[in-house]
């Protein structure tokens, strides 16, 4: 990876609230559980949960929101409890537009549809997306479980784990930053590349060092991603629609 895409990168990863294949189906990813929570925080196994619904009813609440309608009726998937992220991109090229989210457990239709708008409106690093942007958008539903505090800041899987990361800075302000599961894997990044990556996303610009590695507190959690491109969306819209047509 260049230093240009390295720093670049860092400038554009999802944080909490504190290349495109040319296919358009929606993609689950779930990892399976060795230990750890449910319902993010608590004991128990990883929790079959994300399901295209999810991705349905963040674009319609943001289609509703950017066309000045009302907005969608109430989901009709689970209404439990979870950490969740919401990831806005764009083009065919995937490129980050907004990914804003939450580590406290909220119930899924008030979260879903407060993270599909606070990321797609209030991501400091971006613009608010526009409607004319809407039909090259791709959303990301993260749910995230199975928090557990690392014995270390290399005791995690990449692919595997989300991590994150508080520390303190050169000053002694406490820090916070975190990269969920697919971000490494997707940027070719080994385990110290992450952490390095992590901490100068969460503002720390001394020089790296094992020592200050090792100072870190890591908490590793796992995610079930589910995404859906603006033209499934669309499909659905129009599948529906059609349905709903009732002859005398």
């Amino acid at each position: 990876m260049s230093n240009s895409h390295y720093n670049n990168y860092q400038q554009q990863q999802p944080h909490s609230s504190n290349g495109d294949n040319g296919e358009y189906q929606h993609q689950q990813m779930v990892h399976q559980p060795q230990r750890g929570f449910s319902n993010g925080h608590g004991g128990g196994g990883m929790k079959s949960v994300a399901v295209p619904d999810m991705c349905l009813f963040c674009f319609e609440v943001l289609d509703c929101e950017l066309n000045n309608v009302d907005g969608p009726a109430m989901p009709m998937f689970s209404n439990d409890a979870y950490p969740l992220f919401v990831t806005w991109k764009i083009g065919r090229d995937k490129r980050l537009r907004g990914c804003i989210g939450t580590f406290s457990a909220m119930e899924l239709h008030h979260g879903l549809r407060e993270y599909a708008l606070t990321s797609a409106f209030k991501d400091s690093r971006f613009a608010p997306i526009s409607r004319d942007e809407l039909p090259r958008l791709t959303v990301s539903v993260s749910i995230l479980q199975n928090f557990e505090e690392a014995q270390g800041h290399l005791d995690w899987q990449l692919g595997v784990h989300g991590i994150r990361i508080e520390f303190l800075t050169e000053r002694g302000c406490k820090r916070t930053a975190t990269y969920l599961p697919q971000v490494a894997t997707e940027q070719g990044w080994d385990q110290l590349q992450t952490i390095d990556s992590l901490l100068r996303k969460g503002g720390y610009r001394a020089a790296i060092t094992q020592e200050m590695r090792k100072s870190i507190k890591l908490t590793r959690y796992r995610s079930q991603e589910i995404q859906m491109h603006y033209k499934e969306y669309r499909e659905h819209q129009e599948r529906r629609a059609q349905f709903g047509k009732v002859q005398c």
